[in-house]
């Protein structure tokens, strides 16, 4: 085995990427970073019912959108066949894996035997020394390969974060390695790429525990040095149970469709399991330069939407503003409040939305805060008009229209005199002027700083939606 670290994340292609392979695939990842190590991505495809290039796309997509970059793969198992059958054949050959005749049907008795004696729900071994006689008599029989397991003694799982495992190998199943239509299984495949990739850390979920004992046997028996171990806690769903769709476990596409930023998600994933003191953000290179193992907390992580949503925000107020236009850009076309064809302008569109990127949880949020800045036309708030555009608001509109379209320079510092003459001239405070302004600039009560929005909307639609204003109140009173 090379003295280099070299580890790999071996999603199957039956469905989108979700939360939990996520976390698997980041402690690979920065376990390598953090090592000056290897990076495999392998797809461990064999299930051919279920897998799909569909999910093989979306979860290489979903790795690239997350930063998480591989350095060798992807790696189909479906393109690897050979390989595995010449580790089944040297295993047939000697004698530490055998052809099993067994009918479904006898499995199932076997099983029931078992369970009315109170024995392990293992294979009984029938197939295990067959003499050529009694392989003669099935040849019209379809074989699987097991391979043979060993029945005395112990296997200890030396875990780099449950720490000593031990199974009695009495326990432990001769297992299945190729099934009667000749395709080999999870268990031998996984085995056979760890070795011939040589993989030094197999870092996974606790899930996959049960299978290490077999596993270790398989690494044994092909002669390759079994590598270290470390199994991930489970996540839980707030609730404590098992983590699901109900408790915000979906896929990584679903994140990204929603407005969350990849160094936001592998921030808080990386947090999920992984502690260094009490500090919550943590930059990429950051995270990379103090990952370690040895912080992995041994009992299961709770997934909580809320933390993920807080932080997120975070990292959307420290984002800079020009960057988060480039992230939102696609969401305004996908929102329908520009054409792919009539952008903004970046320069205008990082202006606004810096005065935004406080007030949003999530690119979704942001992108729709923008709707009054680059509509044309804005509709009200129902409640918000009745209460703002009326007639006590009418004459201070009018005023402050008639004030700004003298204005030259249409900045927040010279827009807060012309709004502070008016103010003083009624003996009135900021808000009975800002309020009526800000429903008839947003059509709503809630905005960034008034001057700030001024500034943004610009002077010529500023304008046009206080005499729309205007003209809604006039045509009430009428």
């Amino acid at each position: 085995m090379t003295d280099k670290v070299r580890v790999r994340f071996a999603p199957s292609p039956t469905g989108h990427l979700h939360i939990g392979g996520v976390r698997t695939a980041l402690f690979n990842w920065l376990y390598a970073r953090h090592n000056n190590g290897a990076f495999v991505l392998r797809i461990e495809d064999t299930d051919k019912d279920r897998s799909t290039d569909e999910y093989i796309e979306a979860i290489i997509e979903g790795m690239k959108w997350l930063g998480l970059d591989w350095d060798e793969g992807p790696f189909r198992q479906t393109e690897r066949f050979d390989i595995y059958n010449k580790y089944i054949d040297k295993l047939l050959e000697e004698g530490k894996a055998y052809y099993c005749y067994c009918s479904p049907e006898e499995l199932e008795a076997g099983r029931k035997e078992a369970m009315k004696q109170g024995r392990a729900l293992k294979y009984s071994g029938k197939c295990r020394d067959l003499d050529a006689v009694q392989v003669e008599a099935t040849h019209d029989k379809k074989p699987v390969v097991r391979f043979r397991m060993p029945s005395e003694g112990q296997t200890v799982v030396n875990d780099l974060i449950k720490g000593e495992v031990v199974f009695d190998n009495a326990q432990l199943d001769d297992l299945i390695i190729m099934r009667s239509d000749k395709t080999p299984t999870y268990n031998l495949v996984v085995v056979v790429d760890d070795a011939d990739m040589n993989i030094t850390h197999v870092i996974r979920g606790d899930d996959h525990l049960n299978n290490t004992p077999k596993q270790m046997q398989l690494y044994a028996a092909i002669g390759y040095e079994v590598p270290k171990f470390a199994h991930l806690p489970m996540i839980l769903g707030p609730d404590r149970k098992r983590l699901s769709k109900r408790h915000g476990a979906m896929s990584v596409d679903a994140y990204k469709d929603m407005g969350y930023l990849p160094d936001a998600l592998i921030n808080y994933l990386a947090r999920l399991g992984w502690a260094y003191g009490d500090q919550e953000i943590f930059p990429r290179q950051e995270l990379t330069e103090k990952f370690s193992i040895e912080n992995v907390g041994t009992s299961a992580a709770v997934f909580n939407p809320e933390k993920l949503l807080w932080l997120n925000a975070q990292y959307i107020i420290n984002t800079p503003a020009g960057e988060l236009a480039e992230l939102v850009m696609p969401f305004l076309i996908k929102e329908k409040i520009v054409d792919k064809d009539q952008l903004p302008d970046k320069t205008w569109l990082s202006k606004a939305i810096a005065t935004l990127k406080e007030r949003s949880k999530t690119l979704i949020e942001l992108t729709n805060s923008l709707r009054y800045y680059i509509a044309e036309d804005v509709e009200y708030n129902e409640k918000a008009k009745a209460r703002f555009l009326n007639h006590k608001s009418l004459p201070l509109l009018v005023e402050l229209k008639d004030s700004l379209g003298t204005v030259s320079d249409f900045s927040a510092p010279e827009l807060e005199q012309v709004f502070k003459a008016v103010i003083d001239k009624h003996d009135i405070k900021l808000g009975k002027l800002a309020q009526p302004v800000r429903v008839a600039l947003t059509g709503g009560t809630e905005s960034p700083g008034i001057f700030e929005v001024l500034e943004v909307v610009g002077k010529e639609r500023t304008l046009k939606r206080l005499e729309k204003a205007i003209q809604t109140i006039n045509k009430a009173r009428s």
